[in-house]
């Protein structure tokens, strides 16, 4: 629950809705991640089931990040939950400091 629901759990989770993506392209997707949290991110996400990690026997090294079945499930759920946040945040926050309230 807490990868999920983590800061970058959370932006990963929704930045591979879109497809399998290489780590570089969701290093650049996802503003503010440096890369060692990005990776440790991958890899507990990977650990709890939620990410597939393919790793081509190439040069350069090539690996590619997917959602798992259970990853996509969560990944939507995840998606509601911050769209529903994002909707609502005036209301989750109350009005400003100093600001009259009716």
């Amino acid at each position: 629950m807490r990868h999920i629901t983590s800061r970058w759990g959370v932006l990963v989770l929704i930045a591979l809705l879109g497809g399998t993506k290489r780590f570089s392209q969701l290093r650049r997707e996802i503003n503010g991640v440096s890369e060692r949290m990005l990776a440790q991110t991958l890899s507990q996400l990977e650990k709890d089931g939620l990410v597939k990690r393919v790793a081509y026997q190439v040069v350069p090294p090539h690996v590619e990040y997917s959602l798992t079945p259970l990853g996509q499930e969560a990944a939507v759920k995840v998606r509601d939950l911050a769209d529903w946040v994002e909707l609502n945040i005036q209301k989750i926050l109350g009005p400003p400091p100093g600001s009259a309230s009716n």
